[in-house]
């Protein structure tokens, strides 16, 4: 399989082909099968030609962080049948297989296109790279040259290192946290040495006795990721009973810089005059509801939200009110004082508002 056709169906894979990509929060697990192409192994005069296409398998375990990064731990395994085995330019066999498997580590990055009208709720790319230990064996090859027989059966583990180009394409309509991944994969590894044998007789001039070919691979796999703390769906309000006569409440708006949660002086004097009102009102109860705008996830916007409310609540309770008396609501951006588009960033719904009643 030419390379260019590899990179051809990769850039395919960051094409969206299905709705409800997960964003990956926590723990998840990944499994991808699929194929790949081995170029040709050559140093010292042998050079050694796999099939066209190869088998390719991944499994890992991954956390993420909720803010487009992921890490993860990954087993992984390829092979390839030895299609031709050449020496010094002369074909001397076809036989045996090519192995590859191993252990890695990876950092990875989820690009949030919700500006370009792809949220991650529909799809999600990212890229990837990695790091490990890879064993690289050649079994069962044997080849003849002279009159003399040779075989090549040997493994040697070497530094691997990879490139992912994938995409995600969410299931979660069927299992919440289920996703479809497409991913091309690039593996490669420092020079394994690999050990030929004789087997029968005399030796023969121009056959080494080892060699260290170069050693990459490239790969197209369809998987499935699944993450056990899928973003939740928001909770419906629950409808108030109606109240004879309401008393009436007052409101006071607390606003925030994009993506931060802490106060300014600003932001410290509007709570003070809030806790003063409190105390002239005879408040019973204070309502504090953190709010984001929609630049990020939801579930990001979610927590974000909710470290807004917390910091005005601490500071109510600083300025003299009562915690038993405050309730920290957060709404993430589900309750925009302007109504946006997804991605806008928008400063007046970056607010926590303080109801007294």
């Amino acid at each position: 399989m030419p390379i260019r056709r590899l990179f051809l169906a990769a850039t395919l894979l960051a094409a969206p082909l299905a709705a409800g990509a997960q964003p990956v929060e926590g723990l998840y697990l990944g499994a991808g099968a699929g194929i790949g192409f081995t170029p040709d192994l050559n140093d010292s005069g042998v050079r050694l030609r796999t099939n066209d296409v190869g088998a390719a398998a991944v499994l890992s375990l991954g956390w993420g962080f909720g803010n487009g990064w992921r890490a993860e731990v990954e087993g992984n395994y390829r092979s390839d049948g030895v299609d031709r085995l050449s020496l010094n330019g002369r074909t001397v066999g076809g036989s045996g297989y090519l192995d590859r498997y191993g252990v890695m580590a990876n950092l990875l990055f989820d690009f949030d296109l919700s500006s370009f009208g792809l949220a991650p709720s529909i799809y999600q790319p990212y890229l990837g790279i990695g790091g490990g230990y890879v064993w690289n064996e050649i079994r069962r090859s044997r080849f003849s040259v002279g009159g003399s027989g040779y075989r090549i059966e040997d493994t040697d583990p070497q530094f691997a290192y990879q490139a992912i180009l994938g995409g995600a394409f969410g299931l979660g309509g069927a299992v919440p946290g289920l996703s479809l991944t497409a991913e091309y994969r690039f593996l490669g590894t420092l020079d394994p040495k690999i050990a030929i044998g004789r087997t029968s007789g005399p030796a023969q001039a121009g056959v080494p006795g080892s060699f260290e070919p170069g050693n990459t691979n490239h790969a197209l796999l369809l998987g499935l990721r699944y993450a056990f703390n899928p973003p939740q769906a928001p909770a419906a309000a629950e409808a108030a009973p109606a109240a004879a006569a309401p008393a009436p409440a007052r409101t006071f708006l607390v606003f925030f810089d994009w993506d931060r949660a802490d106060l300014t002086e600003r932001a410290r004097q509007i709570i003070a005059d809030a806790a003063a009102a409190s105390r002239r009102t005879a408040t019973t109860r204070i309502d504090v509801a953190g709010h984001a705008d929609r630049s990020g996830t939801p579930q990001y916007n979610q927590r974000l939200s909710q470290r807004r409310a917390e910091a005005v609540s601490t500071e109510l309770v600083r300025q003299g009110v009562a915690r038993e008396e405050i309730t920290v609501t957060a709404f993430g951006e589900s309750k925009p004082l302007v109504p946006t588009a997804d991605g806008v960033r928008e400063p007046q719904n970056r607010r926590v508002e303080i109801v007294l009643r």
